[in-house]
């Protein structure tokens, strides 16, 4: 490939998205493929930027320098690294307010570049203090501290594991001062619900990446904000997902529960406070809500699991995270037990290892009422015809159901479970006429006769 105009470039990317014939648009996408694999893509891109004629030719130019950064970053001598990383700051400076797709681009290239130029010491620290004190910086700023930590791990780029080390060692260094940063945004804009919603995914990208020190974040007000939203009734679907993800995202960072003590305190009580929220969301039939909560409830239990079975009704063993499982699996839609089932599956595992009857008494009425649950949700409507293919999703999850009555039931045992529940069957096939074959092979009774 000769090195094309930035007009012909320009041609090609209008001709990919607006050519009303598809062959012309195949001959695009195929000539702008070639023009990205060459070395002309750098300069390229980097001229499309600066012209800043359109989104389209835009978003292609950031996603031309993100490809190139991830995939061909051993083409650029290293004298022109800084050259680079200030133009790329300079772009995404100019193009904040074109269009969030382009601004995503632009921070997976900076930080794709952060991570593979090593002469770019504490660049966390280098982009704060650049860019902390502008408020119209701030929303691209925090969307590169958010994808810096998600591409640590990423198979896209070619960076050894001492490197990686070296990165992972320096986002630890900084990580305190990226939390305080995010505080002071939630302070500066107020009930600002997208700020927010940055703020929380920037959270909980740095909570995955396991940097963040937990008696810090312990003593933390954003904690309280994270709990505050997800406490109040009027939270939008997004904001709510936002706040459920990152917490989600903190219980799982400290599945290592003893060596995380005061932040594994402060989330359990934090966690325990939504019950009434969970409530509130089921008598407004909020199903997205309602499906967070389930998600934070099983990711409470998951994370203090071996503490739940070392000491139960103790501490942090406390059974009210349980109870709040058995009730989602009181919820009429199926999908939201279903979250639950690989903890129960866990939970089972653990139980089984001990083989401690004492034990298993203290857990027996808690899976005892979850398989109640399980088989109501197993039950076919009255007007349903026949059995339910196992390939749909109601099949699916009356076989999930199946496997992991088969893994509770010697907590139980089948014969004493087989007579709790033969009642409910008798009395569901009297109602049912047509559907009475179906309730007969409800998956529930059918692992009891298999066990």
């Amino acid at each position: 490939m000769e090195k094309p105009t930035v007009a012909l470039v320009y041609q090609a990317v209008q001709a990919l998205y607006h050519d009303p014939d598809p062959a012309g648009k195949e001959r695009a996408s195929v000539w702008l493929g070639e023009l990205q694999r060459s070395m002309y893509a750098w300069e390229l891109a980097d001229q499309l930027l600066q012209l800043k004629q359109d989104v389209e030719s835009c978003y292609f130019a950031a996603q031309t320098m993100k490809m190139k950064i991830q995939m061909s970053f051993f083409e650029l001598p290293p004298e022109t690294h800084i050259a680079l990383r200030d133009s790329l700051l300079s772009h995404i400076q100019s193009l904040k307010d074109l269009s969030p797709i382009i601004v995503t681009q632009l921070a997976l290239a900076i930080a794709d570049l952060a991570l593979q130029m090593a002469s770019w010491k504490g660049c966390v620290h280098t982009l704060i203090e650049k860019y902390s004190n502008d408020v119209s910086s701030m929303t691209f700023l925090i969307e590169i501290l958010t994808v810096l930590p998600e591409e640590v791990h990423s198979r896209s780029l070619r960076i050894g594991a001492n490197r990686r080390t070296e990165i992972i060692e320096d986002l630890a260094y900084y990580s305190s001062t990226v939390v305080t940063l995010l505080m002071t945004c939630v302070e500066k804009s107020g009930s600002n619900e997208k700020m927010l919603i940055k703020v929380f995914r920037c959270l909980g990208s740095w909570f995955n990446l396991g940097v963040l020190d937990s008696n810090f974040m312990a003593n933390n007000q954003l904690l309280m904000v994270l709990f505050q939203v997800l406490q109040r009734d009027e939270t939008s679907t997004n904001l709510h997902e936002a706040a459920s993800d990152c917490v989600c995202s903190a219980l799982y960072a400290i599945e290592n529960v003893d060596t995380h003590m005061p932040l594994a305190l402060q989330l359990f009580q934090g966690v325990l406070t939504l019950e009434t929220a969970y409530h509130m969301a089921v008598a407004r039939e909020d199903l997205d809500k309602v499906l967070n909560y389930c998600r934070i409830f099983t990711e409470l239990c998951e994370t203090f699991l071996e503490t739940t079975v070392r000491s139960p009704g103790q501490g942090m063993g406390d059974l009210r995270t349980l109870e709040l499982l058995l009730i989602c699996a009181g919820h009429p839609q199926y999908e939201v037990v279903e979250i639950s089932f690989n903890f129960w599956y866990r939970l089972g595992e653990n139980l089984y290892k001990t083989n401690d009857p004492a034990l298993h008494g203290i857990f027996r009425p808690y899976i005892q009422r979850l398989l109640h649950g399980l088989a109501r949700h197993c039950q076919l409507d009255p007007d349903h015809e026949g059995i339910p293919e196992d390939t749909d999703d109601f099949g699916e999850f009356r076989m999930r159901v199946s496997d992991l009555v088969k893994d509770v039931i010697f907590l139980v045992g089948s014969m004493e479970c087989f007579s709790q529940v033969a009642t409910f069957f008798w009395k569901l096939e009297v109602q049912m006429t047509a559907g009475g074959a179906a309730a007969r092979d409800c998956p529930y009774r059918r692992a009891l006769h298999q066990h």
